[in-house]
């Protein structure tokens, strides 16, 4: 066995945390095993090299790591091209706050509405909040090639796999949110995108 079978991912097929390291590996272009995981049967190495059984897992020989942002910042310096960060530690700063931004405004609001132990009320509510959160932002999504940034970053491979899920979340974005659905789009063409998705994940958009 050489030595693109040392790095493994385990990872939810329809999960958004899982789809975002999906979405680094594939933008860098790395040899990785990805292990599709039912979370009702985990596989005894996950458990055995993460003490939480968490999704996404990444296992680099001797190196286990989850968390999604601790294993998307780990790809990016291990496997340095292209790069997904900035160089200067001002934009790499303000970088790690977008991430934050997404992960506490829009990400537990997805959150609710995928989760199916959530209220109808508590969905319903999550749902109108996201969709007026995105079109609130939309127009920002026209002044760069991509999120805040003309080049990709972990930024966007933080977002895009939420606006992935946008129709089966329910919501579909207003004419004035163009900006956004036009960034969406570009993305999701990308070659590196489509490489990324699981089957689950391209049943999604047949929704």
């Amino acid at each position: 066995m050489g030595a693109t079978n040392r790095l493994a991912c385990y990872s939810d097929p329809a999960d958004h945390y899982s789809h975002r390291v999906r979405l680094v590996l594939a933008e860098k272009g790395v040899a990785v095993q990805i292990i599709d995981v039912d979370t009702k049967r985990l596989p005894p190495r996950l458990v055995e090299v993460n003490p939480y059984a968490s999704l996404p897992t990444l296992v680099d020989r001797d190196l286990a790591l989850y968390e999604s942002t601790v294993v998307m910042e780990y790809l990016d310096e291990r496997y340095p091209h292209p790069p997904l960060m900035p160089v200067y530690p001002v934009a790499r700063g303000n970088s790690r706050l977008l991430m934050h931004r997404i992960q506490r405004d829009w990400c537990t609001l997805a959150d609710t509405v995928l989760d199916s132990r959530s209220s109808d009320a508590a969905r319903a509510q999550a749902r109108k909040e996201l969709r007026e959160s995105l079109t609130g932002v939309a127009p920002l999504f026209g002044e760069m090639a991509c999120f805040m940034s003309e080049e990709q970053s972990l930024v966007d491979c933080c977002l895009l796999p939420i606006l992935w899920r946008l129709p089966v979340m329910g919501i579909e974005l207003p004419r004035q949110a163009k900006p956004l659905l036009d960034y969406m789009e570009r993305q999701f063409a990308r070659e590196s995108f489509q490489a990324s998705l699981s089957a689950a994940e391209r049943e999604m958009r047949k929704v």
